[in-house]
């Protein structure tokens, strides 16, 4: 481990330890850091960032609710000028994340992600070493909370579940973080199954970390006596993870997976405590669920997005970010201790959302609910629904001999009438695995491409 892994493991480490003392705060305590936070959070992006001085013109004795939503497409489009430092130009950026290999730092001081542009917009964001060791932090925290303790005097392999893509955020930080006392093995959740089994059971993680469909499917090799590892915690990360999968993890290991709430603007958002409900990260979030016009929406309903304004964020500073993703808050409290708001659940993406024909003209928005009640009980071992320009496209990977593929059929078809859709074909397809994008993912809803505007 050269002199620079070792320190960032010791500020990260530090960080965590700052983190910890805040996780105790009431309420007050939490709305004073947050105010003081935002406050030098505005300063510096006033004093640094062009694009900020013309967008929160006449604003700057405004509070948080009253400021203009920033949107992935509006940062892209001024980020020469929203970010901080004025060397660092989005030319010079992508051609470092055309080379990107390992752990490299652009201008010696930042290391680089990108989104995956599943809104059709790829977003570049930058982290400089304080920052990034709040986002190792904050990760941390959730393998806390999961009891997962790693550090200089606890040795903890993680086994890693996602992307290998070099500027995807969790191969960032596990390259950044992969040392003598917290080894990181990352698999590649594009490659064969079996592939990926072996590897596992070569490594045979103390804590598993994967994207939930690829935690589900993990699960089933287990119970069928492929897999055979014993880790002490499993988290699950970057997809919605169903009650279904959560029942399956449960029953392959004896344990419940911990499910983890992020994003590459943000790193952590939320993650579950050891009563298994997810807490928000208030100190380095102030997270705003609101309707499609920007308004908050009552508690424990779901909103049409999320704003976030990243506390920490210096390099891109990020007020009022647009997240595209349906949350709600809690409405009853933990009694876990904690002083952090509770969100009641998560339930993906804008983009989840179908938008299909309907009986009375113009068209009707299917929630991914609809297909899960049919779905999730099926004993397969994923699926996925599929729109397409004609009809509805679902695949089931592995069905077991009793699925009868008409009843499916005609079950969604059945609850899509329910829901107004005017009638068209439903085709089930049976296939050996569910296809993944370029970073491993397998969505359960893939809807058509649609123009997004600014």
């Amino acid at each position: 481990m050269n002199t620079m892994d070792l320190t960032l493991l010791l500020r990260a480490l530090s960080m965590r330890r700052t983190l910890r003392g805040r996780e105790r705060w009431n309420a007050e305590q939490i709305a004073t850091h947050q105010a003081i936070q935002l406050r030098r959070l505005r300063a510096f992006a006033y004093d640094h960032s062009r694009f900020y001085r013309r967008f929160h013109a006449g604003c700057v004795g405004k509070s948080l609710d009253e400021l203009p939503v920033l949107t992935k497409v509006e940062l892209m489009n001024n980020f020469d000028d929203l970010v901080t430092d004025r060397d660092i130009r989005l030319a010079d950026v992508s051609t470092h994340l055309e080379h990107l290999q390992g752990d490299p730092l652009f201008l010696g001081k930042y290391r680089v992600t990108r989104t995956a542009g599943s809104t059709g917009h790829p977003g570049v964001f930058l982290a400089n070493p304080l920052e990034w060791a709040n986002i190792i932090a904050s990760y941390a925290r959730a393998q806390e909370w999961a009891g997962i303790f790693p550090g200089i005097t606890r040795r903890t392999r993680l086994g890693v579940v996602s992307s290998l893509v070099p500027s995807h955020q969790s191969a960032r930080v596990g390259a950044s973080v992969n040392n003598p006392f917290i080894p990181v093995r990352r698999f590649d959740s594009t490659e064969p199954l079996p592939a990926i089994v072996a590897g596992l059971n070569e490594w045979n993680p103390d804590n598993l970390i994967a994207y939930a469909s690829m935690a589900r499917i993990l699960a089933e090799e287990q119970i069928a006596g492929r897999l055979h590892i014993s880790p002490k915690a499993v988290m699950s990360a970057s997809e919605v993870l169903t009650e279904e999968s959560r029942n399956r993890i449960q029953n392959a290991w004896n344990c419940q997976p911990f499910n983890v709430y992020a994003a590459t603007e943000t790193a952590g958002i939320a993650s579950e405590c050891s009563r298994h409900r997810l807490h928000l990260f208030e100190d380095l979030v102030i997270t705003e669920i609101v309707d499609e016009m920007n308004r908050p929406v009552p508690r424990g309903e779901f909103g049409s997005k999320l704003l976030v304004t990243v506390l920490f964020s210096r390099t891109q500073p990020l007020i009022r970010y647009e997240i595209s993703d349906r949350v709600a808050m809690s409405t009853d409290p933990c009694d876990c201790g904690m002083g952090f708001a509770l969100l009641r659940g998560i339930e993906g993406r804008a983009e989840d959302i179908l938008e299909l024909p309907a009986y009375s003209g113009g068209t009707v928005r299917v929630h991914p609910n609809v297909f899960h009640q049919v779905l999730e009980g099926l004993p397969v071992q994923a699926w996925q629904v599929v729109e397409e320009p004609d009809g509805i496209r679902v695949l089931l990977a592995r069905p077991e001999d009793s699925v009868d593929l008409s009843r499916v059929s005609v079950a969604i078809e059945q609850a899509l009438e329910q829901q107004g859709v005017l009638a068209r074909p439903v085709r089930i397809v049976q296939v050996e695995a569910i296809p993944r994008t370029a970073l491993g993912k397998a969505p359960l809803i893939r809807a058509r491409a649609r123009t997004i505007s600014a």
